[in-house]
């Protein structure tokens, strides 16, 4: 199902009048509600979204629950500027946030970034990131760096857990029985989910969480033949990798007047395994038997979380609030020669393949200043990290190369509110990295509120990207390959602006928001793996791109007492530009994403029924197809089909919403790969070596049993 081109115009056009056309009436119940929402990104205090400074999308629990979504790949591949990116090899799946990959964005679970195989707050796999213990999500576009630091380029994603409850005891279990396209079986196929959680409060001042979670995804073999076949035509194995997860945390928060203490701690175990496709006879000549046999891999993920948080009020009425954390996540690969009819194992290595290990510690304070008018922060950000990547070194040069990189930093921001509509902010923060050079981050925003339920504003700012462990380290040299990592990498520099028009209106018992955006990244220094040899050819990571992005946005919500519906549209222009390309082409390259969402509630049968769709215009890039005498790289257009992603649930309470029943099917237009073509005419078929997306139409049951007491 492709959505017809001669109607773009018309849905753009329609979503871009809506600010500018909704009628204006008195605010009712839904509005008012709306209005009282409190968000924290960004904010020097918990503030209402219309108050707030930055742009805060947030995706509610209700939202989580009515997708019946177990992580976060599971929820955001709706959401417009958001592509999820699937990797059925590795099992993982990342984020591309305004065209730019999940180095260039933050990942945060209250205020503190998460810790990931090879990174921290980037570079994370959405599916480790398990939705039991959220509150709510909340999104910041734009230059975060004054906040957030590094890597903060295209924005921020932060998940706030649940802190508290309204009874003494609130215990949470829930099942989910999912198909993976039309394959299931009870134990051996689709996906298997088991959630456990208990919340207690002991009194006024203390409360306490713990949960388990276990996510089962039994792989899928669509053509292939699984782990027990042994014919040498490539055939064995899954088309998308088996792994297992189990997700505990526990959380203590005491609360007493003006101070609050908060520990989290989680422990999160991944096991995923790989069938080689290539089968060996082993052959006994003596028997004249065969035990065929392949080299298999597992690879075991293990991550730790403590994290501690304070937060409060002086006497002098200062609020303050500071974090520690120390966070550790290392995947193990354990490499063996499988036998195949006797279903043993010899020849098994064992050793860390990645890993990471994080001290973070951070700190603020505002209001020190007793003023209507002005208010500032100031706060410090440490960050003392130790990585490894055996796939980046070791694997060929069989020297671990532990690194290590600390990172201290001073910021601050003013708050100046001129009147009770226009707030400006300032900030500016200083870096210092102890393998890279100092850095300076600045950002504007201002923030204007209008009659008639207009609400504008703009954020300019600048951040920086530093090179992760790949682009400083990969070395894989040998007969056939020279491709290597750069040490001297320097960090890419890049500089944002967006601009944010809300309009919020009622009438006739409907409560409309109407949102434009306009958005421009520019980024220097990109880093990308060049062609600096031709003879012999070599690869080598070097600083040489100029990556810019245009682009505008219209996102509409329409609410009613039982309904909820939502209408978007965004066209992006991107370009890209190496320095050591042959006759540069600076033009954009357009593509157009569209989404709509409505939600239907039956009050009298505690139903909701709900429906997603995204439309994913053709995407079109360069890649780098080899160089010419004079080493300058020669490049390519690729064009990537559109395609639509369609979900639908029904979700139904029972028993005063004790028990709950969601039903519901995953990527419904049965979306696998999407075609690739090339300038030179070439395809890549769905049956080949096009972009693989998704498993096909699957559906799901999830029953939910809610006691308070």
């Amino acid at each position: 199902m492709i959505l017809n081109k001669k109607y773009f115009a018309i849905y753009f056009i329609t979503f871009f009048s809506g600010p500018l056309f909704s009628q204006e009436i008195k605010p009712d119940s839904l509005a008012l509600q709306a209005l009282k929402e409190v968000v924290v990104t960004g904010q020097y205090n918990p503030q209402s979204i219309k108050k707030s400074a930055h742009n805060v999308t947030v995706i509610r629990r209700e939202q989580i629950d009515n997708q019946a979504a177990n992580n976060l790949a599971d929820l955001l591949n709706f959401n417009l500027n958001l592509t999820i990116i699937p990797n059925s090899k590795t099992g993982k799946s990342t984020i591309s946030f305004f065209g730019l990959d999940a180095q260039y964005f933050n990942i945060l679970v209250d205020n503190i970034p998460l810790v990931s195989d090879n990174g921290f707050g980037n570079n994370i796999d959405l599916t480790q990131i398990n939705l039991d213990d959220v509150e709510r999500i909340e999104i910041v576009e734009g230059a975060m760096g004054v906040e957030y630091g590094a890597n903060a380029i295209s924005g921020v994603i932060n998940i706030i857990t649940k802190k508290s409850i309204d009874t003494d005891w609130n215990i949470k279990t829930s099942i989910q029985e999912e198909t993976v396209s039309n394959e299931y079986a009870l134990f051996d196929e689709g996906r298997h989910i088991q959630a456990l959680n208990l919340s207690h409060n002991f009194n006024s001042t203390w409360f306490a969480r713990a949960g388990i979670n276990r996510n089962q995804f039994a792989g899928f073999y669509n053509d292939k033949q699984g782990k027990n076949y042994y014919n040498d035509d490539g055939l064995r194995g899954y088309d998308w990798l088996p792994k297992t997860q189990i997700n505990t945390n526990a959380l203590i928060n005491f609360k007493k007047e003006n101070f609050r203490l908060l520990y989290k701690f989680e422990y999160f175990n991944e096991l995923i395994d790989y069938y080689d496709t290539s089968v060996r006879a082993n052959i006994d000549t003596q028997t004249q038997t065969s035990n065929p046999v392949a080299t298999d891999k597992t690879f075991t993920t293990n991550r730790f979380v403590n994290n501690i948080s304070i937060n409060g009020s002086l006497n002098s009425g200062a609020n303050y609030n500071a974090s520690i954390s120390y966070q550790q996540q290392k995947r193990r690969l354990n490499e063996f020669t499988y036998y195949i009819l006797s279903e043993e194992k010899s020849n098994q290595s064992d050793g860390i393949y990645q890993s990471s290990e994080v001290f973070f510690s951070k700190g603020s304070i505002n209001n020190l200043v007793k003023n209507d008018y002005f208010n500032f922060q100031l706060g410090y950000e440490t960050r003392f990290i130790k990585a490894f990547d055996s796939q980046a070194s070791g694997d060929v040069t069989q020297q671990d190369k532990i690194q290590t990189q600390n990172n201290y930093a001073l910021f601050g921001s003013s708050e100046i509110q001129l009147s009770d509509r226009i707030l400006l902010r300032p900030g500016l923060r200083f870096e210092y990295n102890s393998k890279f050079k100092s850095k300076l981050i600045t950002s504007f925003t201002a923030r204007q509120l209008f009659n008639k339920g207009f609400e504008l504003r703009a954020n300019i700012g600048t951040s920086y990207k530093t090179p992760n462990f790949e682009e400083l380290y990969f070395y894989l040299v040998d007969s056939n390959h020279d491709v290597q990592g750069n040490e001297n990498l320097n960090p890419e520099n890049g500089f944002t602006a967006f601009l944010d028009l809300k309009k919020r209106s009622s009438f006739s018992g409907l409560s409309l928001i109407n949102k434009l955006k306009l958005s421009y990244i520019d980024l220097q220094d990109k880093i990308d793996l060049a062609i600096v040899n031709t003879s012999p050819l070599q690869y080598k990571f070097i600083n040489i791109d100029t990556y810019r992005l245009w682009g505008i946005t219209s996102q509409n919500a329409i609410k009613a007492h039982h309904w909820t519906f939502n209408l978007g549209a965004t066209l992006q222009g991107i370009s890209q530009v190496a320095s050591n390309e042959t006759a540069p082409e600076d033009d954009f390259l357009y593509a157009m994403q569209l989404n709509t969402s409505a939600t239907y509630q039956v009050k009298k049968w505690h139903t909701a029924f709900t429906l997603l769709l995204k439309y994913n215009g053709k995407q079109q890039d360069y890649y780098a197809i080899g160089a010419d005498t004079d080493n300058n790289t020669l490049y390519e257009k690729t064009t990537t089909d559109a395609y639509n992603w369609l979900d639908a649930s029904i979700k139904k309470s029972f028993y005063n919403n004790q028990f709950q029943a969601t039903l519901g099917g995953r990527n419904l237009l049965d979306i696998t790969r999407v075609n690739v073509s090339q300038t030179t005419g070439g395809v890549h078929s769905s049956n080949g070596d096009g972009l693989l997306l998704g498993y096909g139409r699957s559906f799901y049951l999830k029953l939910l049993y809610n006691l308070n007491f």
